[in-house]
């Protein structure tokens, strides 16, 4: 017997909003299928008001709650049965953070858990990555954002350590990313993942998808270390304008590609790896996950 039920993700980033509506196919003596039907991404960018006044402005709560009253009707429109929507590094570091939380749930009925570093760098490993990766081999996880980066060494198939660090592309643009965090993140790279004979990187976020896309690469094959220098070399060459016009970046794209760029080449550089794969994952996928197996737990309870 088939069964077909859409759930939801809302991902409230520092960079952007996302609406992930996925099918979940169940069919009977077959492992549970999980195949993203639509994917809706708002600018909005939190983390340039947070990071400087520790506030989001009246301007982006208006934007916020738009956006969430249009994500409520596209969730109808879509018959979506269950959803769930997570807020990161922003939304929890701004001082009035709950009190949008609560305008949101007052107005448009969506209810939103601010979740902290570690619990996102676990939502995120518990992404099902099997399908992407090889389980006799070790891989360090790379999420950017635009407040954080959540890092996880995945060895043989099970995740031996995790952990999120306030470095993130809008906070990087805004120069507010102090030298200690920096080696802080060095340390921890070189502690955890160091000691590995072989070790590649997984990359996810958005920034990189797009590095991807571009390359040309076929899905399942790596980036090489070397690429990933000689891009980031050529779009420091262009101006903020050029990258729109010339690289054809989506203006929202243009600037935090290159601080994003940064952090992968350092936790590749770090690490010893010198290929990076981009499975086209993140957060989302990783709550529509969640979602999906709380369901089963509290079924079988």
């Amino acid at each position: 017997m088939l069964s077909i039920q859409k759930y939801a993700a809302i991902d409230i980033g520092s960079n952007a909003v996302r609406l992930l509506i996925s099918n979940i196919i169940e069919e009977e003596g077959k492992p549970v299928m999980f195949k993203k039907n639509s994917l809706v991404r708002v600018p909005i960018r939190l983390g340039s008001d947070v990071f400087i006044s520790k506030t989001i402005s009246a301007e982006n709560t208006q934007r916020i709650l738009d956006t969430m009253l249009a994500f409520r009707l596209l969730m109808k429109s879509h018959k979506v049965v269950k959803y769930k929507a997570c807020a990161t590094s922003a939304m929890r570091e701004a001082l009035n953070g709950r009190d949008v939380v609560k305008m949101v749930l007052k107005n448009s009925k969506i209810q939103i858990d601010i979740i902290d570093g570690e619990e996102e760098a676990a939502i995120i490993a518990a992404t099902d990555l099997h399908k992407y990766i090889d389980d006799s081999k070790t891989y360090l996880y790379v999420d950017v954002g635009g407040g954080s980066t959540e890092f996880t060494v995945i060895h043989e198939g099970t995740a031996v350590a995790s952990k999120s660090f306030k470095i993130g592309t809008v906070r990087l643009l805004n120069d507010m990313v102090r030298k200690e965090a920096w080696i802080e993140l060095e340390m921890w790279i070189k502690e955890k993942a160091g000691h590995f004979d072989k070790i590649e990187v997984i990359g996810s976020g958005g920034n990189i998808n797009k590095i991807f896309k571009v390359s040309g690469k076929a899905m399942g094959k790596p980036l090489t270390y070397f690429y990933l220098t000689s891009y980031y070399n050529t779009l420091q060459s262009y101006s903020y304008e050029e990258r729109i016009t010339v690289l054809d970046l989506n203006q929202d794209r243009a600037d935090v590609i290159i601080p994003a760029m940064r952090i992968y080449l350092s936790a590749m550089k770090w690490s010893g790896a010198k290929h990076i794969y981009v499975p086209k994952i993140g957060l989302a996928d990783g709550i529509i996950k969640s979602i999906y197996y709380d369901t089963v737990s509290s079924n079988t309870q």
